[in-house]
């Protein structure tokens, strides 16, 4: 008599060895014993381990997986006799669970390669629309793209932070894109790049004589988005009697436009983007509480550039195409130093710095090949933050320094570090945005 795997478990009670290969004992079956021993066929080399370990009895049960047999559990003794009906019962309840791991991990993996699928179909569509594309190929990145995808499906609001420069409106714009929404309009708002009442009117919108200029009535961005997306980038930097108005829009799903008499109902979905700290902002009293759990509901924070430098080739491919194509002369391509260079620097400004020395590269390359010559000096330098260019106290040379050049120096390796996001700039030099602002109408930045 031969064993079958297909039986519900296989004990053999009392293993004596017989010539190389082969094993007799006492088959049991389906709970019942046969009552005279049997000859199982066994590789040579199993039974060799097997009676140096001193087995003499082993356990076999089936793993099943929608009704077919996936493998099996072994177990063995070095006791006659080692397994009875009841550690048979035990051995079978471990297969379940086995088998129910199994079909919970396949699930998973279901699951993860039909989100995958989504995220490729989805990137594929934004850059077909307008050409905000979401390159990169890194887990960080694509781990980023997953959660968009999934919140993309709902309702709910989304917060998008991590340093300037890493990408927070092109997730926004794919997340518009992956959502029930992607027919409705996409509008974005820099909430930094305007004053108080100016961006509380861009915003809500105005009535006609509401300040002075307004001559006629004028729907704001919450009004234009209706059906779509509300895309307000650096949300951090708005004043706290803004702030108020956003919340109400949040809670309440209404507005007024500012000068207005009546509310008005809204359909809009936000998503808001932040390179602060906004803890550290609701500590020092500058952003509301409930403001910020409301926008939080759903927070996908991004990966810093150099987190993940294998986005930078295929990055630098995009720049490339984009560039060449809008300055009419595009590159030859960018020789094994520039490209050394570029891979081996930190990247403060992230993403933005990287398509700002591309293009500066492509204007001075002239149609050749781009070299570390063309490269921005920090770059082609190899400095970083830690290291400017301009020089310090430390280093003042013999014929005495310009300051100014000095000043303008600091700045620009400010905005750089910053990724030219100006309120970040000015907090990295110490100054007020009136005080850079100045600085930059003076050097002309």
């Amino acid at each position: 008599m031969r064993s079958s795997i297909a039986a519900d478990f296989f004990i053999l009670s009392d293993i004596v060895p017989l010539h190389p290969g082969r094993l007799r004992g006492t088959f049991v079956t389906n709970g019942s014993e046969t009552g005279s021993p049997v000859e199982l066929d066994i590789p040579e080399s199993r039974v060799r381990v097997q009676l140096k370990m001193g087995i003499r009895s082993h356990m076999r049960v089936p793993i099943r997986l929608r009704g077919e047999i996936m493998g099996a559990l072994l177990f063995f003794s070095r006791e006659p006799r080692g397994f009875d009906i009841e550690a048979a019962d035990l051995a079978r309840r471990i297969a379940d669970h086995v088998t129910l791991a199994h079909q919970r991990l396949a699930e998973e993996q279901k699951r993860a390669a039909l989100l995958a699928a989504r995220v490729e179909v989805l990137t594929a569509e934004l850059e077909s629309k307008g050409g905000h594309r979401a390159v990169g190929v890194s887990k960080k990145w694509k781990d980023t793209l997953a959660l968009a995808t999934k919140v993309a499906g709902t309702e709910t609001t989304v917060l998008l932070t991590g340093a300037s420069g890493t990408g927070k409106e092109v997730v926004a714009r794919f997340l518009h894109r992956a959502s029930p929404r992607a027919e409705g309009p996409f509008v974005a708002l820099n909430c930094a790049a305007l004053p108080e009442q100016l961006l509380e009117s861009e915003l809500f919108g105005a009535e006609k004589g509401a300040f002075t200029g307004a001559g006629a009535a004028r729907p704001g961005r919450i009004e234009q988005a209706a059906g779509g997306v509300l895309f307000l980038d650096e949300v951090g930097e708005m004043s706290l009697p803004v702030q108020a108005k956003l919340l109400r829009v949040l809670q309440e799903k209404e507005f007024q436009r500012l000068g207005g008499l009546r509310p008005q109902k809204t359909d809009v979905r936000i998503v808001a983007a932040t390179n602060r700290d906004l803890a550290a902002a609701i500590t020092h009293g500058t952003f509301r509480e409930d403001l910020y759990y409301r926008l939080g509901v759903f927070e996908i924070p991004l990966p810093l550039l150099r987190e993940r430098p294998e986005d930078i080739p295929p990055l630098l491919e995009a720049f490339l195409d984009e560039i060449g194509r809008g300055v009419g002369r595009p590159a030859a391509g960018i020789s094994r130093e520039a490209r050394d260079k570029l891979l081996a620097y930190p990247w403060p400004g992230n993403v933005r710095e990287l398509r700002n020395a591309v293009e500066r590269a492509v204007i001075l390359c002239e149609g050749g090949l781009i070299t570390g010559e063309h490269l921005p000096i920090s770059i082609g330098r190899g400095l970083t933050p830690a290291s400017p260019a301009t020089p310090t106290a430390q280093q003042v040379p013999p014929g005495g320094v310009d300051l100014e050049a000095v000043e303008k120096g600091y700045v620009e390796q400010a905005l750089r570090q910053a990724g030219n996001n100006k309120s970040k700039a000015a907090r990295l030099l110490g100054l007020t945005r009136a005080q850079l602002y100045s600085r930059l109408e003076k050097y002309g930045l």
